[in-house]
């Protein structure tokens, strides 16, 4: 998997100051914030075991914590937080969310491609893309009670990164007890 290299300096704008205005976009909403915020945390462990260089490391904490920005849009709009609406609402939400961020256009395009395609496995292209596949699932099999035949299956075909490997055989051990890995 590669990593993205940007064409300016990413700007000083901080993970820090993206979670506390994701966590004030969502409005109290303990369940959204508790979620990015776990996605975040996986994210920014695995991006850390892979050891990427400061701007994708950046890219990976940012995109985590900005994944499921849609997800009160599609409430109202549709019902539910459907993935793949998630993923169509998305660039419209994140353009917004860090028009005044002063982040290099390249970057925030990335973050926005990686929150438009986070329910897409199949498109993989990097590094970045593959953190957050991996985050996002290691938050969704628990909050979703996945089985340990999905879990397995996810290991087997879409893990890539070895900390992300780990922690999933890790956290699922128990699921995973009938499942050979």
């Amino acid at each position: 998997l590669t990593t993205t290299s940007f064409h300016t300096e990413v700007s000083t704008v901080t993970v820090l100051e993206t979670a506390k205005k994701m966590i004030d976009y969502s409005h109290g909403n303990l369940h959204d914030i508790n979620h990015f915020m776990k996605v975040y945390a996986y994210a920014k462990m695995i991006a850390d075991g892979e050891q990427l260089d400061p701007d994708t490391q950046k890219l990976v904490e940012m995109t985590a914590l900005v994944h499921d920005i849609a997800c009160p849009l599609c409430r109202v709009k549709y019902g539910n937080t459907n993935g793949k609406n998630q993923e169509k609402e998305s660039a419209a939400l994140i353009a917004e969310f860090f028009k005044d961020s002063n982040l290099p256009q390249d970057f925030t395009d990335r973050i926005s491609f990686l929150v438009s395609h986070h329910h897409t496995l199949d498109q993989i292209d990097g590094i970045d893309y593959q953190i957050i596949i991996e985050a996002d699932y290691l938050v969704n099999a628990d909050e979703s009670h996945f089985s340990g035949h999905n879990i397995k299956n996810m290991y087997d075909k879409i893990f890539k990164t070895e900390t992300g490997k780990f922690l999933l055989r890790s956290m699922y051990q128990n699921c995973l007890e009938n499942e050979t890995l």
